[in-house]
């Protein structure tokens, strides 16, 4: 991947997108090509092979999809299996007709089953039933990743998978209809300490691991993984659909709780509301295969937690 090869970001606006064009822009690529949702509506097969034909990338990256927390992904469960199933098949197939060299998808680590064995190998795949809660869209997911490897067997197709963990950093979503955990968190305890609340209500009984990746850490291991990793390595010579990102470690709800309370500097109470789901039990990934590719994390979480809850500060004081 030369500096002067055009890249489609897809996604380019959200939080992994816009935190890939900034890997790529300061690692010197600068013939990056992208389109906001207003401009190219990936749902429309049409526009999307109109887009390749016009602008002919050599290599996409797709961080495009429909994505949110618990509720949204309960509620929306059409839309969130539907639009995420059509974007991802249109720029994949659209990849394949126009030549390009290679294609970097990125799924999530719901795709594995609920009950999962921890941490949880690539292998963990399709061997049982998913989390009920986000199935529509680990289900398009599971799609992607699969479309991707059978492109390769079938027409020889340099297209690969990686399955992030949970994500957080700069540019996130801290809508508490629609964000994930940890935004959400950092902004109920952020407005209870400015509003003078004595409680913070979390969801769940606390128990719950979780493990979170820097969202610059992901761009880092795609830039990775576009330069050095082969389809072919994890096909054929792995025999899998995927490899991991993430960072091997987990916390539980409660102490990430206690962590962003102890950060944000609020004194009143955590209330634990059980009565609302706790989600899928733990979520570890196992990062054997990527560290032996060649790949791991840099970030601490600490670390990235500090950081991101400061820009949330400063943000909002803006």
């Amino acid at each position: 991947m030369d500096k002067k090869d055009k890249i489609y970001i897809a996604g380019h606006n959200g939080m992994v997108g816009s935190s890939i064009i900034k890997k790529l822009k300061s690692d010197g690529y600068y013939n990056l090509a992208y389109k906001s949702s207003k401009e190219l509506d990936l749902r429309s097969q049409k526009d999307v092979n109109n887009f390749f034909q016009i602008e002919n990338p050599r290599f996409v990256i797709i961080a495009a999809a429909k994505v949110g927390g618990i509720i949204a992904n309960n509620t929306f469960r059409a839309e969130f299996i539907y639009d995420n199933l059509v974007i991802q098949s249109n720029l994949i197939n659209a990849s394949k007709e126009y030549n390009v060299k290679k294609l970097l998808f990125l799924g999530s680590s719901c795709i594995y089953p609920k009950k999962c064995k921890q941490p949880i190998k690539e292998k963990y795949l399709l061997t049982g039933s998913l989390e009920i809660t986000n199935e529509p869209y680990a289900i398009a997911k599971i799609a992607g990743l699969k479309l991707c490897e059978n492109y390769f067997h079938q027409y020889g197709c340099e297209f690969i998978s990686l399955m992030p963990t949970n994500l957080y950093g700069p540019n996130d979503n801290y809508d508490l209809k629609s964000s994930h955990v940890l935004p959400a968190l950092i902004r109920k305890f952020h407005e209870a300490k400015i509003n003078q609340k004595k409680e913070v209500i979390v969801w769940g009984d606390g128990t719950p691991r979780r493990e979170f990746l820097h969202v610059d850490d992901l761009a880092d291991a795609c830039l990775f993984s576009m330069k050095n990793i082969k389809a072919n390595d994890i096909y054929n010579k792995l025999k899998l659909s995927h490899i991991n990102i993430g960072t091997g470690i987990d916390i539980t709800i409660k102490d990430l709780a206690l962590s962003i309370k102890e950060i944000v500097k609020y004194n009143g109470k955590i209330i634990f509301d059980t009565s609302k789901p706790n989600g899928t039990p733990q979520k570890v990934l196992d990062m054997t295969i990527t560290n032996k590719l060649g790949w791991s994390n840099k970030i601490k979480f600490r670390e990235g937690l500090n950081k991101v809850i400061n820009q949330y500060i400063s943000n909002y004081i803006n």
